[in-house]
């Protein structure tokens, strides 16, 4: 899979999605300080699912009806990194066919696919 990974979501996770094969772009690596609107429209264009943990895309998703390839939004209440890989992990195992196109909101007992 394209997963692009938002700072806020961070280099560690993004370091193991590319360990587990799938090809990622890290704004924090690659795009320091990239506004949501430029991540949004770069994710849209270059066909990559985006992980974040900033509800603003939501936002930008619902009420301003912008286009996307799928987001996931982390919910954690532990946001350390090994807490992003476990819930990465889990939502693999179990959704990854799922995920192109929605949007899915992760928290650490639960994983639900938005409607659009």
């Amino acid at each position: 899979m394209h997963f692009l990974v938002d700072e806020c979501a961070g280099p560690t996770l993004a370091h193991w999605l590319a360990k587990q094969g799938h090809t990622v772009f890290s704004i924090y690596q690659a795009a320091r300080g990239m506004a949501d609107d430029g991540i949004l429209e770069k994710a849209y264009a270059e066909n990559w699912i985006l992980v974040t943990a900033d509800k603003d895309f939501g936002a930008m998703i619902y009420r301003d009806k912008r286009p996307h390839r799928g987001v996931v939004l982390l919910r954690l209440e532990d946001e350390r990194a090994a807490a992003k890989i476990a819930v990465m992990q889990h939502l693999l195992e179990r959704h990854q066919a799922q995920l192109p196109g929605r949007y899915v909101v992760v928290t650490e007992h639960q994983v639900r696919f938005s409607e659009q």
